[in-house]
């Protein structure tokens, strides 16, 4: 044989054979009949085995990353949310659930932000999100479905005490998907909030499935160089595949116990003050201007009338009023700007992204492993939705992103609380 043949050979065997190492080895493919206890013990020996790298893997798309990451969640036992369960001090509550408890730099502390909540279920995503969003200089408005479990709005209430800067709304409702509840709880926040004695520049809505994808300096230096005085409210003048829903009187209904709202045989009045009417995102970025404006204007309260019996509301009040030339804060000629959330729409498929990695529910992406490189290559704020308890993993791996993003930007020294655990069953550091 040719000696450089021979050699290419030589190369091509060695190749195969590192390669067959590195799969067997990152894999854990056994190779022979195992035990079930075994095959057991092998999967969670992986999970502890990678606990550095796994997340960094799954940011970047490896595929043998998603293999191992859904093993780890078949294995994952939620702890207990200690200091909420269970009665604890304040100062311990604020350091076992690692609140950041000054603000991290002379920026973010002249710039107050008002966040309103609105939740339902899911007291351990609750906690990730509010940590995550959570500075001193801001003000926190949560609005617990009045339908939620007693034990659940007792376990929230116990960790809002230790704040003063974070109350539950005033007034509660009983949301009701696409009800006209859905924009009111929004509303008994705001005016909470116009009342509090704390002062902030501009007001968010989340819900209890979102999750930032931006740290507090990076959302305010967004809204201060792109908007500056503006109010963020994505959208356009209706379609006409959405008429329906202003167009007839929607009623609520009961099923099984199940509240749902259903288009009676009625057709409603055009709109008051003959307004033009524009569908957009129920998500927003607004001025305390414009929320005081919404409160008070009589265009405003006209429309929040006609709305009640409408479908879904809060997909074209804030935006309709938002296009009005005098309202503080307006953006008239606006469309679909505003990078406020990395949402995949099943209807978008082969669009704005590949499919969803997890489960559609309501033809929205409950995020899976797969979907975490979109989501951190996404320039929006705050992405949606997760589900902490099915996908406890792709949460946490973005959760320790974020906040190693935070404790780098800080200008502040670093308290040792401030920190994610270390040692975690989903650890993992970020070079970038």
């Amino acid at each position: 044989m040719n000696p450089l043949h021979a050699k290419k050979s030589r190369f091509l065997v060695c190749a195969a054979v590192c390669m067959f190492i590195y799969t067997f080895i990152y894999l854990k493919v056994p190779l022979y009949d195992e035990s079930d206890d075994q095959k057991f013990r092998v999967k969670r020996a992986e999970c502890g085995f990678y606990p550095d790298e796994l997340c960094s893997a799954l940011f970047v798309g490896k595929p043998a990353a998603f293999k191992i990451g859904n093993f780890c969640q078949n294995f994952y036992q939620p702890k207990a949310l200690s200091c909420i369960q269970t009665s604890c001090s304040c100062s311990t509550v604020l350091k076992t659930l690692h609140f950041i408890t000054r603000p991290l730099s002379e920026e973010e502390g002249n710039f107050s932000l008002a966040y309103i909540i609105t939740i339902h279920k899911e007291l351990e995503m609750f906690v990730r999100l509010l940590r995550a969003i959570y500075m001193p200089q801001n003000i926190y408005c949560i609005h617990i479905d009045e339908k939620s479990p007693r034990g659940y709005k007792t376990a929230v209430q116990n960790i809002v005490n230790c704040f003063e800067n974070i109350f539950i709304s005033s007034k509660r409702e009983q949301v009701v998907y696409a009800g006209f509840s859905r924009l009111q709880a929004d509303i008994n926040c705001m005016r909470d909030l116009i009342n509090s004695k704390i002062q902030w520049n501009y007001v968010i809505n989340l819900c209890g499935q979102d999750y930032p994808l931006k740290t507090n300096k990076e959302i305010i230096q967004y809204i201060k160089s792109k908007w500056n005085g503006k109010n963020i409210t994505p959208g356009i003048v209706q379609p006409l595949h959405v008429k329906h829903r202003t167009e007839v009187s929607y009623r609520e209904y009961v099923h099984s116990g199940v509240p749902y709202v259903y288009p009676a045989k009625v057709r409603k009045a055009q709109p008051p003050h003959n307004l033009t009417i524009y569908f957009g995102s129920a998500y927003y970025v607004l001025t305390k201007g414009f929320v005081e404006f919404t409160l008070s204007d009589a265009r405003a309260k006209a429309l929040l009338e006609w709305s009640r019996d409408t479908y879904s509301p809060d997909e074209h009040y804030w935006v309709t009023l938002n296009r009005l030339p005098d309202a503080p804060g307006a953006t008239p000629d606006a469309g679909w700007q505003g990078d406020l959330r990395a949402i995949k729409w099943k209807d978008q498929e082969g669009l704005s992204h590949k499919g969803c990695k997890g489960h559609y529910v309501r033809d929205i992406c409950i995020y899976g492993l797969g979907d975490l490189q979109w989501i951190i290559e996404s320039p929006h704020l705050f992405a949606n939705k997760f589900e902490a308890g099915r996908n406890p993993l792709a949460l946490e791996c973005l959760e320790r992103r974020l906040r190693l993003k935070v404790l780098r930007q800080a200008q502040v020294p670093i308290e040792q609380h401030w920190r994610l655990q270390e040692h975690s069953h989903f650890n993992m550091q970020l070079d970038g």
